[in-house]
């Protein structure tokens, strides 16, 4: 299942038009902060769709009975990620994390995936958001997807994005296997010739901290 957050018309579009703008997206702590406002709203959304458990809590007066949610696991993908996962982890503050490092080796025709960083705790029987800002090709949260199921299978996969492209979608739908959904603020376009969304942002990574070797 795909959900378009940008469907409806939120203050997430002031944030994410700050993240597109060419100018203003020139401002670092601008961009990262933005990027973690999204992450905050992001995780409200998501959290509408986790299990939840009742509570009873003791208040000065007497007791109260609320449903408490059970805390997913947050898998970041480094380093572009980070801005974003920030965001999550301040409502999800319970919430055990992972992190997986992964960067993409570009060819003529195709754009492969490497992993070279890997730090999870085990996912077996858990819900997991997988936080990759930008899903271009879809590979990455693949490979991460792969690369988890090494920790136990969860019983739900949540791929939080900002930005999507129908490629990647379209990719993600054809090789999980187990139950997920998909987030995103946007499904632009198209992927360009180096595998980039169109009209996207730019590489968010760059953007929050600064041009990589």
């Amino acid at each position: 299942m795909v959900f378009n957050i940008g469907e409806k018309n939120t203050i997430a579009n002031q944030f994410l038009a700050e993240l597109r703008d060419k100018l203003i997206q020139q401002d670092r702590l601008r961009f990262r902060r933005n990027m973690e406002r999204l992450g905050e709203i992001m995780a409200y959304e998501i959290s509408q769709r986790l299990s939840y458990r009742e509570k009873m809590v003791n208040t000065p007066l007497g007791k109260s009975p609320l449903f408490i949610p059970e805390p997913p696991v947050l898998i970041t993908i480094l380093r572009a990620g980070l801005p974003y996962y920030h965001g999550f982890q301040h409502f999800f503050d319970g919430a055990d994390s992972g992190f997986i490092g992964a960067y993409r080796k570009e060819g003529e025709a195709d754009v492969q995936i490497n992993l070279d960083y890997q730090a999870a705790p085990s996912v077996s029987g858990r819900t997991v958001i997988i936080i990759d800002p930008m899903l271009a090709t879809g590979k990455s949260a693949l490979r991460s997807i792969h690369e988890l199921l090494k920790n136990g299978t969860p019983a739900h996969i949540h791929i939080a994005s900002l930005l999507a492209a129908p490629e990647g979608i379209a990719h993600l739908k054809k090789e999980i296997n187990l139950p997920y959904s998909i987030w995103t603020f946007a499904i632009d376009e198209r992927l360009n010739d180096q595998f980039y969304i169109v009209p996207g942002l730019g590489d968010a990574g760059d953007l929050s901290f600064g041009e990589k070797m």
